[in-house]
């Protein structure tokens, strides 16, 4: 079996510098960790863009801003770059037709482009987004699917 293709949106790589106090969040941020190890530990194949770029260097705390950085820098296998953007465009514009704003339906027309097999968010609206192309969970739910697939 291939290894799965995974993108991670930002929202998701900020989620362990959340406040923890809640389960909901800390139970992601634990997910999202071990997410990471899978992607350290090269049993899934992380994907990024530049979109995912752009909006972590708009972040405001430079020690969150500098770790997220370094992990996908040394850690994506595959980048889609703004010279793709013709390609996504359009991918882009069919998801934002149902309700998803620009730059989520961006990371999300970069994660299609590229033929990964899950995007990953804790945005809960983006979640409740369907279609054929690409499963969209959060860190959780990836986590458990996960388990049952090996």
């Amino acid at each position: 079996m291939d290894k799965l293709k995974i993108y991670l949106d930002n929202c998701c790589y900020n989620r362990p510098f959340d406040d923890l106090s809640q389960a909901k969040v800390r139970n992601e941020a634990t997910a999202k960790v071990f997410i990471q190890s899978l992607i350290k530990f090269d049993s899934v194949t992380l994907y990024s863009s530049f979109m995912l770029f752009k909006e972590i260097n708009d972040n405001p705390n430079e020690s969150n801003k500098e770790h997220i950085l370094r992990f996908v820098t040394e850690y994506s296998s595959f980048f889609v770059s703004d010279k793709r953007e013709n390609d996504i465009i359009p991918i882009s514009e069919d998801i934002m037709k149902k309700g998803i704003k620009k730059k989520d339906a961006t990371h999300l027309a970069c994660s299609i482009f590229s033929k990964c097999d899950f995007f990953i968010t804790t945005d809960r609206r983006l979640t409740k987004y369907k279609t054929d192309k690409i499963e969209v969970l959060n860190p959780i739910d990836f986590v458990k699917k996960w388990g049952g697939m090996t």
